[in-house]
């Protein structure tokens, strides 16, 4: 297949990337490289600098997917400039779904957040609850949905919903629960846990690579969204995991943050998915990563801090 995977140079993209290429796709990737390139060169490759406001820059004729994951990503990074962030998030997709509709793309998807639904008490955040988002990136990511779902008679709309994803990239995020706390425990042995109650849905890159390539080959699920989060685990929880495999001692703090987040991802399990990956699984290879000197920490690695550098 032709495939169009805009952000295709980010923490999920770069990942995703390898792995379609290696499925035999013809990929082209469309990405601001804020934060680098590191994808390597490949015959079936076509990497292309450029940001997705532009959308005269996009090419979009003849392709047979668009995965949509260009996006400014978590609710700080969001804050920084909310107006950049409406432009990219939600009036870029429209205009991106717009033009793919006119030039007869039959496939889209579009990568949403599980943070969409806002604070649920209730233990099985499903699909059918409503959305109380909560923060302006939230506020992005539904609208964004609900603009990208208005196109789905004129071709197929799958918005995922990810939890929060863990495990190695070649653009590592060390801002993310589980990397992040993995890091602290390798680098400091020591990991500080604020508040530790709050539960997050997890999913590993591995995984979530594998719900695109999901979606990729079986185009005709029905339109709409997804949840693709399996392990909904507290914030101490995921630090216990990580003190079971190196030995740090766990520092709790008082947090203003007590937001919980949960997900059922049944409705997905229920087209054939299998989840294969596990947040032990990530935890494992970030440390012989950290050890072997494979993964270096650096600016980049952390989203806020890279964009105030950048000055967006």
């Amino acid at each position: 297949m032709n495939i169009l995977l805009t952000g295709g140079c980010g923490y999920v993209g770069s990942y995703l990337t390898q792995e379609l290429l290696k499925d035999k796709h013809n990929v082209t990737v469309f990405d601001t490289q804020w934060f680098g390139n590191s994808l390597q060169s490949h015959i079936n490759l076509t990497n292309i600098k450029g940001d997705v406001r532009n959308i005269d820059a996009i090419p979009i004729e003849g392709k047979d997917v668009v995965i949509h994951l260009a996006n400014i990503a978590n609710d700080p990074a969001v804050e920084l400039n909310p107006t950049l962030s409406w432009e990219v998030n939600v009036l870029s997709a429209q205009q991106l779904a717009y033009k793919c509709v006119r030039l007869g793309v039959k496939h889209f998807i579009y990568a949403s957040s599980g943070s969409v639904y806002g604070v649920k008490t209730e233990p099985d955040v499903t699909e059918d609850l409503s959305l109380v988002p909560i923060s302006v990136y939230n506020k992005t990511k539904m609208v964004a949905e609900r603009v990208l779902l208005s196109y789905q008679d004129n071709m197929q709309v799958h918005c995922i919903r990810p939890a929060t994803v863990c495990g190695l990239s070649p653009r590592m995020r060390l801002d993310v629960s589980v990397n992040m706390l993995t890091f602290q425990a390798v680098k400091n042995k020591k990991i500080t846990v604020f508040g530790g109650d709050q539960t997050r849905p997890n999913i590993h890159i591995k995984d979530m690579a594998r719900v695109y390539q999901h979606f990729i080959a079986n185009p005709t699920l029905q339109s709409g969204c997804y949840n693709a989060g399996f392990e909904n685990i507290t914030i101490l929880d995921i630090a216990k995991k990580i003190s079971e495999k190196i030995e740090c001692e766990i520092l709790i703090s008082e947090s203003n943050d007590p937001r919980s987040y949960r997900q059922n991802s049944q409705k997905l399990l229920n087209t054939g998915f299998e989840q294969k990956y596990f947040v032990n699984d990530a935890i494992e290879e970030i440390i012989e990563a950290l050890n072997s000197d494979s993964l270096k920490e650096n600016d980049q690695c952390y989203t806020v801090k890279w964009m105030k550098n950048l000055k967006l």
